[in-house]
């Protein structure tokens, strides 16, 4: 079942990939123009990076972000039409790349920072793409991860971790057949980091100017073999 759902994540994003590149370049996700977008650059940035992995980079709008801030910006992703867009739109350079993938598609290169802005949807994709992260940063090198904040994403469900069904509310009539989530609480995202030898370097709950509710997490790990 859960092969069913890492499957239906691709699948969902290959054929949301021309609507989910307009609505980021119209800016028309709330979240994302209002807080989200400036909390991850700010986070990136504050590590003073040379060289930046945007993992799950869609149309590569975050590599374009951090033009001029880096001397080395690598986007990868699994969806091809969403690379496609990313190599056609800015600086950078761009791969096709299933998670499970990355560390062999990247085995001779490594990097000051490795990101993940709301890109670990999935539950074995994302095990195995972390337990990779150590082998592909630099010493002095850091993971950032933005996600959904666990308080918001729960909603009414058991706050434990778990499969969810997709949506795209908030978002156009474009989208369709919403891809499936894993949950993770809080707890669950640190214990993860830990069994992939990562570990908890600051955590960040950016919030909602208006309404002071947390609009996502970010949390900013590094391997646990120089502490």
């Amino acid at each position: 079942m859960a092969d069913k759902f890492e499957r239906h994540i691709l699948q969902s994003w290959g054929t949301n990939a021309t609507a989910w590149t307009d609505a980021v370049r119209n800016k028309t996700i709330a979240s994302r123009a209002e807080v989200t977008n400036r909390a991850i650059i700010d986070a990136v940035l504050a590590l003073k990076p040379q060289s930046v992995l945007d993992i799950g980079c869609g149309e590569g709008w975050l590599v374009r972000a951090l033009a001029g801030h880096a001397s080395r910006l690598v986007g990868v992703d699994a969806t091809e039409a969403l690379i496609d867009q990313a190599r056609q739109s800015g600086d950078g350079e761009f791969y096709t790349a299933r998670y499970e993938d990355i560390s062999q598609c990247l085995s001779d290169q490594r990097f000051d920072v490795a990101v993940c802005n709301f890109s670990l949807l999935g539950k074995e994709s994302v095990e195995v793409l972390l337990a990779a992260i150590p082998r592909i940063l630099n010493d002095g090198g850091h993971l950032v991860i933005q996600t959904l904040h666990p308080r918001n994403a729960c909603g009414d469900t058991p706050y434990r971790d778990g499969w969810r069904e997709g949506s795209w509310k908030g978002f156009s009539r474009d989208f369709c057949d919403a891809p499936p989530w894993y949950f993770r609480t809080l707890e669950s995202w640190i214990a993860l980091l830990t069994r992939s030898d990562l570990a908890l370097y600051h955590l960040l709950e950016p919030f909602f100017p208006d309404t002071q509710q947390p609009a996502s997490l970010i949390l900013v790990a590094e391997p646990t073999d120089r502490r």
